[in-house]
């Protein structure tokens, strides 16, 4: 399904018919068999709606077991009226999800729930990203040599890097329901929680980190140099740990290169 902008009147009709129960069926629409085009687009209707919330629902597993299966299908079917698929690939659909349960009035008394899709929309992103290459111990070593200037190298994230900052314990409450069953460990939702999101090989990790580390790595995203998002994580959480950050980045491969100051790289 593509933007409802790009299609000729007649399909942009149909398209808005399709997601919306309360207009009527478009003009000229025949059927096959001469039966009722009310009846057969109210049932390829209910069909295209209950395909995109199961793939709301395959995303967002753990938001679902939150609110339980007939919440979450009525707020998914709302989500989809308002909001429908973009790209043909249904992996990118739900991105704006998040901000939508932030905004869901029946999901107010749960206010963690929106960053807990925030997190599952992250592991998705994060597993469809693009593969690149990762830093030589070479490149490394040039950056430790850097000295006095290190605080002018520029580091590059992996494209499977994301990062989640919250006022609730999200990355405890995600990983207690990734259990089978209803024997879910008691969670005080109420703490702070920041994370790492990336992709391994294969693999997508959930990786519970400081604040300081998530607003070094969000400067970095933004091109600023060590010294500067360093600087900038210090001010965030003033006990904020480069050493240990470092490390944890280029053990996870979340770096995937390191610009070198310009007479270092000569």
């Amino acid at each position: 399904m593509t933007g409802a902008a790009t299609l000729p009147g007649s399909q942009r009709d149909f398209a808005a018919a399709l997601l919306d129960p309360q207009r009527a069926v478009p003009p000229g629409l025949r059927t096959w068999n001469g039966s009722d085009p009310a009846a057969r687009l109210a049932v390829y209707r209910n069909n295209v709606v209950s395909s995109l919330v199961d793939a709301l629902a395959d995303t967002f597993p753990v938001v679902q077991r939150l609110v339980g299966v007939e919440f979450f299908r009525a707020m998914a079917v709302l989500f989809v009226r308002e909001s429908p698929p973009r790209s043909q690939v249904l992996a990118h659909y739900g991105r704006d999800f998040p901000a939508f349960v932030a905004a869901f009035e029946p999901a107010r008394g749960l206010p963690y729930l929106a960053d807990v899709a925030r997190l599952e929309v992250a592991r998705v992103q994060a597993y469809h990203a693009a593969d690149t290459e990762l830093i030589s111990d070479e490149m490394v070593s040039l950056a430790l040599a850097s000295g006095e200037r290190m605080g002018e190298l520029r580091l590059v994230l992996h494209p499977s890097v994301h990062t989640l900052a919250s006022p609730h314990a999200v990355v405890t409450l995600w990983a207690a329901h990734q259990v089978d069953g209803d024997d879910v460990a008691q969670v005080d939702v109420d703490a702070p929680e920041s994370a790492l999101i990336l992709r391994v090989g294969l693999e997508v990790l959930v990786l519970p980190s400081a604040l300081g580390t998530v607003c070094f790595v969000e400067a970095v995203r933004e091109g600023q140099n060590l010294g500067d998002a360093a600087a900038r994580a210090i001010t965030a959480a003033p006990g904020f740990d480069l050493s240990g950050t470092l490390t944890q980045l280029l053990a996870h491969g979340a770096l995937s290169a390191i610009h070198l100051p310009p007479r270092l790289s000569s």
